[in-house]
């Protein structure tokens, strides 16, 4: 996979979406920054990160396979690929915070940000915007974000951890295909954050409420049961879990 590599930039994910409009992308192609000026997290959030201590970078990747409604598979490709990057430096106790959070135990290791690019109303491609916290020790007000460095005490080469993201990145998207989508949605779900535990939520409303975390349905929601013994959808600005 071709890599672009700069010092600064506002946003990777800003910088490949320009980059494909004017171009039109059709091979996977990533460009890292050891600094974003604008790093967005999901629902327009801020990314926190120290120049030069994470890994901080977007993805091009084609689509061909995939209708409008299967586009979640893209989240489940990504986030399973993150988690197989990791696993393989040996952090332990992974899971997926949906939609697509990735934890150690209960620390907030990497965020994903997904833009899908359509084209005539078909996906033809998708920017993946992934933030790892590699050698970061200190964040500002994040109680929950957490860094390689502090599971495992050890200090990363960021761009071996690329490498290796990458390369996982390519695997998994070329298993994404209608046949394989009920295996990439258990393995998914069973590396969901909290599933089948008594949870609190928050609604739109900012309402707490109480449910248990069940499934997701092929189109990524969540599926939750409540109190009163039904199970509902809810889609990502539906419902906010709480850790």
């Amino acid at each position: 996979m071709h890599i672009i590599k700069v010092d600064a930039i506002d946003s990777t994910n800003t910088f490949l979406r320009n980059m494909n409009r004017e171009e039109q992308l059709v091979d996977p192609i990533c460009v890292m920054a050891k600094e974003q000026f604008a790093g967005k997290g999901q629902m327009g959030a801020n990314w926190q990160s120290k120049p030069g201590e994470n890994l901080t970078c977007s993805v091009f990747m084609p689509i061909q396979q995939l209708k409008l409604t299967e586009q979640f598979y893209i989240s489940i490709a990504t986030s399973l690929a993150v988690c197989d990057a990791l696993r393989d430096l040996m952090i332990a106790k992974l899971s997926i915070k949906w939609p697509n959070d990735i934890l150690s135990d209960r620390q907030k290791l990497c965020g994903i940000l997904i833009e899908n690019v359509v084209k005539n109303g078909r996906l033809t491609g998708a920017i993946l915007g992934i933030g790892i916290n590699v050698n970061q020790l200190k964040f500002d007000d994040l109680p929950q974000a957490g860094s390689l460095k502090q599971v495992l005490g050890l200090n990363f080469d960021i761009e071996e951890i690329l490498n290796s993201l990458l390369a996982s990145l390519e695997s998994r998207f070329s298993t994404v295909c209608v046949s394989n989508f009920g295996n990439l949605k258990k393995e998914y779900e069973d590396l969901l954050f909290r599933k089948n535990k008594p949870s609190t939520f928050l609604n739109a409303k900012g309402e707490s409420f109480a449910g248990i975390i069940k499934t997701i349905t092929d189109e990524g929601k969540l599926k939750v049961l409540l109190e009163d013994e039904v199970i509902s959808d809810f889609d990502l600005k539906e419902i906010k879990l709480l850790y």
